[in-house]
This record gives structure tokens, C-alpha cells and sequence, in this order.
């Protein structure tokens, strides 16, 4: 053989640089078979790849549907081919693709083959057709489909079809990967399911359950966190949140929280929130809004948990529709970056609300036994009753029963305290009249004060204006008026003609009337001038502490207090303030012993004397004073003869005498209160 020619050389270069760049599609594909994507994406880039290593302008693959139907997985250029603007040749074309995925045989079709035979598979194309199918295990799970151009060498075409079935290899290879994965997946799954199926079910404290429920179902879902609410009575209370042991029930994200789940809980219907809220009622969308806006939360799920159903007692009601069991909580399900729902999310959360509620419900139940604490205790306490501690116990039980009876049966004096101070009888407070600002304080602190003795002096500028305006048009309107008299009475000797004489008789009237009105305006400015004067009311002391900084150049509205005065030389009374909670207490003392109960009180500055009073009025209405809450006032009629050194203001403890009750009443009465108002008033 002789040399080769340079054009030889060239050809033999191209044919192997040509197949490097087909195997290095090949590994591509190979490698990208062995990836975890999804199955649009591969076949996105084995199309890609198999249009480009075959120069075919066109490609399509395929999946069966269901019915039989066959649905586009992906394509490339499939309108250069005109099968959609033809839908007889689409139908040929379908056909034509059906069969092949029955066959499951890669096949060769010429262009336009089948033209003229009405309801045959054909390719009405001007392509050469290229069909691989992707068969695992028997089963036909794709077609893969090249249109190559109709001008390629017919020696070629053998080759074609063996490029496009290894590829329908690698794809296969791909979906046996998926099915391998898909296997792992479903049974660390199953997995994960019987754990926390059995550790749902472990305990039958409800708090524990619900801990469990959502740290578990958390893991469970994979999702960012799940919250458990718990029924109470008629409301619902957020009892775990996964991967917090404690958390602040009063903060506003929880409040938000138990708001939502109430919401939903008492609707009965799940809510799968993302932000749209066009089909959600408005309590539940006005719940959902505000906690979204709070938490910044992407999707919120909110699902009823239910007691399950009881089975039916006889076989006829087995034909009956179950009904739904009633609501004994909610689950909350949270993704706070991601807005979509993970594949196989709702699922899951239909797993975890199935098992939960179940295990809710026994730990509800098991808690509603009657006196369970009691019996729970004694279960724990067997070792009390042995042979060698059984003395002590019956010691133990002889002196517990011994304490009972006395404090049931031994009366002792019934006795409610309250906090007050001590106050004059006669006190006043010393308001402004008119709107000023304090231009002079003419007493101090402690000092003594007779009635009608000048305290403060008040400036109004807009009253002195006033009187000055005033004044000047009453010398105007006098002025005006003495002109008119004048001329009426003739001076000057001219004489009046008589329309002139009654226009000057109107314009005098009317002056007259100006000059009447203008002094009673003259007057009043003067009277909230003196009332700018403010005197003392009664004879007293003054009580206000520091009047100098207070009140020196203050500008003041009229009706503000300004002094407090009390008449330290007239009688003194007590101020109780009773709580609200015990006036029912004095209330059923007074129907019983009279309305002037006994009170026993003492001094802050003196707490070893002893004093005695009695009740003189209780108000009607509560009011709300500082730490101490709703309180009642009670006013205290004493005997100040045997005070010494008292001042205003003095604090003081009392005691009001409600009659004689039972020794452990009289000391456990708030717990008594408490335990009415907390648990009998919810449970009722």
C-alpha cells in the first residue's frame, strides 16, 4: 500500500475526533445516570447530547400516561416538524409511538411512510424517524425519539439506531438507579415511621405525648418546626414546640400561635397557608395573616387533631359513614425559608396527625381518670405499707387525720386585711377657676390656713386684654352717647327737624343698649379676674408637699387641682383598700352581725399598738390602684383619742372582723378562692 493522501489523513483525524467527542457524550450521559435528578432533567440533557452527536435537527421524549395515553416529557424543536398543525398526522404519529411502546423494538421509519392508509401508524414527516424505547424489567418506561434529516447516507442509518439504543441503555440504567433510591428512601421511611409510631405511644402524660409529637414529628416531616396545641376546656393551649424545652406562653409569637390553632381547631378544617387566603374564612384568615406577618413564615400548616372513632357496638352500623371524632388539639406545621411544600410532605403530615391524635387522646384519657394523681402516688408509695415502716405510716396517718378534724372543726376568728392611711375627716381640694398660669404661692407645706385666706395668685393675660378692651368702648359708646344727647337736647341753638329728632332717639337707644352690654361683659372679666385669686376653703393645713417647685409659674387649665387641705383639728377616719375578691366576704358579714363590723388596725410608724375602729361605708364601685389591683374603698370610723404624733397620709394595716369560721377556712381561704375561680369556673 502506498502513502495515504493528505485528504485520507485529514478524513481518518475527523472520523477520530468525531468518536472522542461521542464518547465523551456517552461518559456524560453515563455519569449523569448515576445522579439523583429529576427525570425531565435528564432527559433535557441525554437529548441534548443524542441531537448533537447525531446532527439530527429534532427530538422528543416520551412517557406512557395513564389510559393509555402518551405524555411529552421533553422536546427540542418539535415545531420545525409540523405535527401540530396537522391533527390527522398528529394521531398517525401517536399511533405510530403507541406501538412502539407496546413492542418495546427500537425502530427505523422512513419519512411519510403509511401515507394513504386511513387509522395506520405512520410518520407523516419529511424526517427519518429514530424510535428507542427504555425498557426496565419487561416494562417500557419511556420512547425516545430522533428526527434525523431525510439526506443522510442510508449506511449511516444501522449506526444511528445503535447510538440511539445505548443511550435508551444509559436511560434505562437511570431509572433502575431511581428505583433503587426510590427503595432506600421508602424504607429509611418505613423506618422512620415505626419510630415514631412507638415513641408517640410511649408515655401517657400529655405533655410528654406532645413534646414527643412534635420533636419526633419534626424529624418525621423535615420540616423547619411543628407545634402541638392541647384542648383545655373551651380553649387551646400551645403545649410543645420541637426543639424548645421552655418557651414564654405570654410572648406575642406564641399568642399568635395559640390564636391560629384555635382558629382552625374550632373550623374543623385543615389550612395549608402560603399567603393566599381567597377560601379561607375570615377568622381564620385574619389568625393566619397576623402570625405570618409576626413570624415571617414562608408556609404555615394547620391541621385538627381528632379523638379517633369509636368502632360500632353491632354490625348493622357498619354500613354507616364514620363521623369525625372531636377536635382534642391542632398540629402546626412551619417552613419558614420555603413557601413550597416538599414532595411527599403532606403525606407525612397526615402520618404524624394520624398517630398523634391517637396518642393525645390516650394521655388525655388516662389523665381524666378520676383522682389519677392520688393513685398514681399510691402506686409509687408501697414501700410505706411494709412490714417494718407500717408504724410510722399508721403514726403518720393518725396525726394527719388529727390535723384534719382541727382544721375543720375548731372556729377561729375570721379576719380580711387590707392596707389604708389615716386622713382628716374634713380635707378639700383647691381647684383653678379659669385658665392662668401661677404667678405668686403664697404658702408652703404644713402651713395653717383660714377660710377664705389667699393661697395662689394667678396672670391671665387674655382677661387683662379683655377688661382693657372693654373698658375702651365703654368710654367710646359714652362719648358717642353724650354727642347724641347733646343735639336732642339742643345745644347750640339749632333746631331739629323732626326725621332728625327720631333717628337721633333710635341711634341714643341703641347705645344705651350697647353701653348696657358692654358693663356686663366689663363685669364678668372682672369676676374671673378676682377668681384668678385663689383662697382658702376651708380652716386646714395645707397638705401638698413642695408647692414653691410645684406649682411657681405653672400654666394651669381650669378645673385642676392645684392644693390638697386638710383639718388636722376635726375628726380622723381610716382608708382601707379592701381587695375586690374579699368584699363578698364583708358583705355576707354585714347581713350577719350588722353593717358597723369591728376592725383592728395598726400604724406603719407604730406597729405594736393596736387600735379599734369600725366600718363607717364602703363604697359601691371598684377602682384600680396601683400593685394592688381592684380594690374596694372601706371607710373607718376611729376613735383618735389615743393617737399621738399622726400626720395625714399615715399607712396603715387593718383587719376587718367577718364573724368565726373553721381554722383551716380562716388559713387557706385564698387558696380556697383561687381554686374556685381557676379550675371550677373553667371546668364548669
Amino acid at each position: 500500500m502506498g502513502p495515504m493522501s493528505s485528504d485520507q489523513v485529514y478524513e481518518s483525524v475527523m472520523v477520530e475526533r468525531t468518536r472522542q467527542q461521542i464518547r465523551a457524550l456517552v461518559a456524560e450521559i453515563a455519569h449523569l445516570a448515576q445522579q439523583d435528578i429529576q427525570t425531565r432533567d435528564f432527559y433535557r440533557e441525554l437529548l441534548q447530547r443524542l441531537l448533537q452527536a447525531l446532527g439530527a435537527p429534532c427530538g422528543a421524549v416520551w412517557q406512557p400516561g395513564e389510559g393509555g395515553s402518551i405524555e411529552l416529557v421533553y422536546q427540542i424543536n418539535l415545531h420545525e416538524t409540523r405535527l401540530v398543525e396537522n391533527p390527522e398526522a398528529m394521531q398517525r404519529h401517536g399511533r405510530l409511538l403507541q406501538r412502539a411502546l407496546v413492542t418495546g423494538e427500537a425502530a427505523i421509519v422512513p419519512p411519510h411512510m403509511g401515507d394513504g392508509q386511513e387509522g395506520q401508524p405512520g410518520n407523516p414527516t419529511d424526517f427519518l424517524l429514530l424510535l428507542g424505547p427504555v425498557r426496565v424489567k419487561d416494562e417500557t418506561r419511556g420512547l425516545v425519539e430522533v428526527f434525523q434529516r431525510p439526506d443522510t447516507a442510508p449506511t449511516s442509518h444501522p449506526g444511528y439506531l445503535r447510538f440511539v439504543r445505548q443511550m435508551c441503555e444509559l436511560a434505562a440504567e437511570y431509572h433502575k438507579n431511581r428505583q433503587l433510591q426510590h427503595y432506600s428512601l421508602r424504607q429509611a421511611l418505613w423506618n422512620q415511621l415505626e419510630h415514631f409510631a412507638r415513641v408517640a405511644h410511649y408515655s401517657l402524660d400529655v405533655r410528654d405525648t406532645a413534646y414527643t409529637i412534635a420533636n419526633e414529628g419534626r424529624r418525621l416531616i423535615e420540616c423547619d418546626r411543628v407545634s402541638v396545641a392541647v384542648r383545655r376546656g373551651r380553649r387551646y393551649v400551645i403545649e410543645a414546640i420541637s426543639g424548645q424545652d421552655t418557651f414564654d406562653k405570654r410572648s406575642n409569637t406564641v399568642r399568635l400561635l395559640t390564636r391560629l390553632a384555635q382558629a382552625v381547631a374550632v373550623a374543623g378544617e385543615p389550612l395549608w397557608f402560603t399567603g393566599d387566603a381567597a377560601n379561607l374564612a375570615p377568622q381564620v384568615e385574619e389568625a393566619a395573616q397576623a402570625f405570618v406577618d409576626e413570624t415571617h413564615t414562608k408556609c404555615v400548616a394547620v391541621l385538627p387533631l381528632r379523638r379517633p372513632p369509636q368502632p360500632p357496638k353491632d354490625k348493622e352500623q357498619d354500613h354507616l359513614d364514620e363521623q369525625p371524632g372531636e377536635v382534642i388539639g391542632a398540629l402546626v406545621v412551619e417552613q419558614i425559608e420555603d413557601a413550597r411544600p416538599r414532595e411527599g410532605m403532606a403525606q407525612r403530615v397526615a402520618v404524624v396527625c394520624d398517630h398523634g391524635s391517637t396518642a393525645l387522646a390516650n394521655a388525655l384519657d388516662h389523665q381524666g381518670l378520676f383522682l389519677m394523681p392520688v393513685w398514681r402516688a399510691l402506686s409509687k408509695s408501697r414501700v410505706l405499707v411494709t412490714a417494718r415502716n407500717l408504724p410510722k405510716t399508721l403514726a403518720a396517718a393518725a396525726a394527719l387525720v388529727v390535723l384534719v378534724l382541727v382544721l375543720v372543726l375548731v372556729p377561729y376568728d375570721f379576719q380580711l386585711r387590707g392596707k389604708g392611711v389615716l386622713l382628716p375627716v374634713e380635707r378639700r381640694d383647691v381647684f383653678a377657676a379659669v385658665d392662668g398660669t401661677v404667678e405668686q404661692v403664697l404658702v408652703r407645706h404644713g402651713e395653717r390656713v383660714r377660710r377664705g385666706q389667699k393661697l395662689l395668685v394667678l396672670r391671665n393675660s387674655d382677661v387683662e386684654g379683655q377688661i382693657e378692651h372693654t373698658l375702651g368702648e365703654i368710654r367710646k359708646t359714652e362719648s358717642d352717647l353724650a354727642g347724641i344727647q347733646r343735639q336732642l337736647f339742643g345745644v347750640g341753638g339749632v333746631p331739629l327737624r323732626r326725621e332728625d329728632e327720631v333717628k337721633l332717639a333710635s341711634d341714643e337707644a341703641s347705645l344705651k343698649k350697647k353701653l348696657e352690654s358692654l358693663q356686663q361683659q366689663l363685669r364678668i372679666y372682672q369676676e374671673k379676674q378676682q377668681r384668678l385669686t385663689i383662697r382658702s376653703p376651708i380652716d386646714g393645713v395645707v397638705a401638698t408637699w413642695d408647692v414653691d417647685r410645684l406649682l411657681q409659674y405653672r400654666a394651669v387649665k381650669a378645673g385642676a387641682i392645684l392644693l390638697h387641705l386638710a383639718n388636722p383639728d376635726g375628726e380622723w377616719e381610716v382608708e382601707l383598700h379592701m381587695p375586690e375578691d374579699r368584699m363578698g366576704h364583708i358583705a355576707q358579714a354585714q347581713r350577719a352581725l350588722g353593717k358597723d363590723l369591728p376592725v383592728t388596725y395598726y400604724l406603719a410608724m407604730d406597729p405594736a399598738t393596736r387600735h379599734q375602729g369600725r366600718i363607717a361605708e364602703v363604697h359601691q364601685s371598684a377602682e384600680v390602684r396601683g400593685e394592688e389591683g381592684n380594690t374596694v374603698l372601706v371607710r373607718v370610723k376611729i376613735d383618735q383619742s389615743r393617737l399621738r404624733n399622726i400626720r395625714p397620709g399615715a399607712g396603715v394595716t387593718g383587719k376587718v372582723y367577718c364573724g368565726r369560721r373553721a381554722l383551716g377556712y380562716v388559713l387557706f381561704h385564698d387558696l380556697v378562692a383561687w381554686l374556685q375561680r381557676e379550675v371550677a369556673f373553667r371546668l364548669w
